[in-house]
């Protein structure tokens, strides 16, 4: 009688269904991985200038702030309420679903639930009391195909011939020692906010660019203002950028995938 040792080990041939197996998991794993752990996001607009531009992909974390359907792919009516919800801190930048037509956004956490929220000639007011606001060196944002100058910008040329726009710059500082840098264009109307009480479970956000940004400042509106958050809304808080882009690369010239990018940008934490 031979020793089964003698014999090496079949090897367990692949058969349909097992690759079916493996795609089923992976796809699993994808899902909870989106759902509640990481998800990307991308930044299509200038409002939160200058700490994001046009052309930056983002990481979000999905837990930060609790789960819902909105942490689902396709907000999936699958969880009901918000489970282990966690109020975000002032500062916070965060990832949520506006209140009427329930696409992405992301803007800046300024006032809780119970805050006292104004506006005074382009000032910020927390609960009566003005948040620091400092002049600081202007900055200047290259000009390209994701970026072009805005009316509170100043356009010039660079010494390597590049493009510029030169844009008033100012470090907020709030009650929580959160800081961070906004663009100030000039006088406009939303630059006055008559106080407003943040009423419970809800937040007050707002962009970076204050004078180019639709947040809590205006009526809740489809693809416009946003009025007071739901906090139910919440989808992430925005960790660092994955990538960006200015957005010159085209397709059928894979050399330019490369020279689109930002490198200086990519892995910036927010």
């Amino acid at each position: 009688m031979s020793d089964p040792a003698e014999h090496p080990a079949e090897k367990q041939k692949e058969t349909p269904g097992s690759f079916l197996s493996f795609l089923l998991k992976l796809a699993v794993a994808v899902f909870i991985l989106r759902s509640f752990v990481f998800s990307p996001f991308s930044i299509p607009s200038e409002s939160m200038l200058p700490r994001l531009m046009n052309g930056d992909y983002l990481v979000a974390s999905k837990w930060s702030y609790g789960i819902s359907n909105y942490s689902l792919p396709f907000s999936m009516p699958l969880i009901p309420g918000r489970w282990f919800a966690s109020q975000p801190e002032r500062g916070d930048v965060a990832i949520f679903k506006h209140p009427v037509d329930e696409s992405d956004y992301i803007k800046r956490v300024i006032g809780l639930p119970g805050d006292t929220v104004e506006m005074r000639d382009g000032k910020l007011f927390l609960n009566g009391e003005p948040v620091q606001k400092e002049r600081i060196a202007d900055v200047l944002i290259p000009v390209s195909p994701n970026t072009d100058c805005a009316w509170g910008a100043a356009r010039e040329a660079g010494e390597d011939g590049r493009e510029w726009c030169r844009y008033i710059r100012f470090r907020e500082t709030l009650p929580n020692g959160v800081s961070y840098e906004v663009l100030d264009f000039g006088p406009t109307p939303q630059d006055d906010f008559d106080p407003r009480i943040v009423p419970d479970d809800t937040l007050f956000m707002m962009g970076d660019n204050r004078d180019n940004s639709l947040d809590s400042r205006f009526p809740a509106e489809a693809r416009r203002g946003l009025g007071f958050v739901p906090q139910g809304n919440l989808v992430g808080k925005a960790r660092f950028i994955a990538f960006s882009t200015d957005g010159s690369a085209e397709w059928l010239l894979p050399w330019t995938w490369f020279t689109a990018a930002r490198s200086d940008r990519i892995g910036n934490r927010l």
